[in-house]
């Protein structure tokens, strides 16, 4: 097995203890009211838009995600949330020193013998759900269940549906599609938009992402015979038949999102299976991303 499958397996485990490092580390994160940001890159950007939208939709405050090169340092924050697997992304600790002694600061990483340790005021450390793949899967989930039993909106049944996305067959046909959109509503754009990345590193699929309601403005354009769309959650009235009018698959469950992501995961290491690539070494890619510096002209 690919590294990228033994850690995709092991979601359900890792759940599990995220939720009891909630409870334990509850002081180190956002309390309710706060004004926070939640900050990553990559995949970790978009568990980020997902924990703000669920925050703020659960009026436990206002709740705001970026990408870390794109931070607004004009903005007052009682709190930055960063989230870094490594501990070592660039964008991630330049964000956290320009803060230090201004704003406070919480990482949430699967490795504390890095950068981020002293980097950031307070650490969540996930190493249990730590990675040797590149691309990620469970990492990213883990961090946002985290973050979900800390809201109150985790439960046991969360983990069950991983268990069913785990043990169930893919849909028959999936895997031959040549394009895939992934759709989303509230806190689900985020997985949408993490799904959509998923297959891109794995499997150098064709992919979008899009809130729901959007798709209808442009983007259904592209549905055709041979492509899917995928929702997160449910679906807007209409657009299930709107999507089957066009000859694409629809694709939909009654899952948690959460636990639909980790199906999403196995199609991407199937999809790369099937084009005789390693998912565990993406193009171009590297488990980390360190910028060298540049000499001043």
């Amino acid at each position: 097995m690919s590294h990228v499958e033994t850690e995709t397996a092991g979601q359900p485990e890792c759940w599990r203890r995220a939720a009891e490092v909630a409870a334990d580390r509850k002081a180190s994160l956002p309390a309710t009211g706060e004004r926070i940001a939640v900050v990553g890159c990559g995949t970790s950007f978009y568990m980020a838009q997902a924990y703000a939208s669920l925050r703020e939709a659960s009026g436990q405050g206002e709740s705001d995600a970026y990408a870390a090169s794109e931070f607004p340092f004009g903005r007052a924050y009682d709190r930055v949330v960063t989230l870094t697997r490594s501990g070592t992304t660039t964008e991630v600790l330049g964000l956290l020193s320009r803060l230090r002694g201004t704003t406070r600061t919480v990482a949430v990483t699967a490795d504390p013998r890095t950068p981020v340790m002293t980097a950031a005021d307070e650490l969540v450390v996930l190493d249990f759900a730590d990675e040797r793949s590149v691309v990620q899967t469970r990492f990213a989930t883990t961090a946002l269940t985290l973050f979900r039993a800390h809201l109150g909106l985790h439960t046991d049944d969360v983990v069950r549906d991983a268990e069913t996305a785990l043990a169930e067959p893919l849909p028959e046909g999936l895997v031959e599609c040549s394009q895939f959109s992934f759709l989303g509503s509230g806190w689900t754009v985020g997985l949408a938009n993490e799904a959509a990345l998923k297959m891109k590193e794995a499997s150098l699929s064709w992919t979008e992402s899009y809130p729901a309601m959007e798709y209808r403005h442009g983007p259904i354009s592209i549905a055709t015979a041979g492509t899917a769309t995928w929702m997160f959650g449910s679906a807007p009235q209409g657009l299930r038949d709107e999507v089957l009018a066009t000859g694409a698959r629809w694709v939909e469950s009654g899952l948690d999102p959460l636990a639909e992501l980790v199906r999403v995961q196995r199609l991407a290491v199937a999809r790369a299976a099937a084009r005789g690539l390693d998912p565990d070494r993406p193009r171009h890619l590297t488990r980390s991303v360190v910028l060298g510096t540049t000499a001043a002209p």
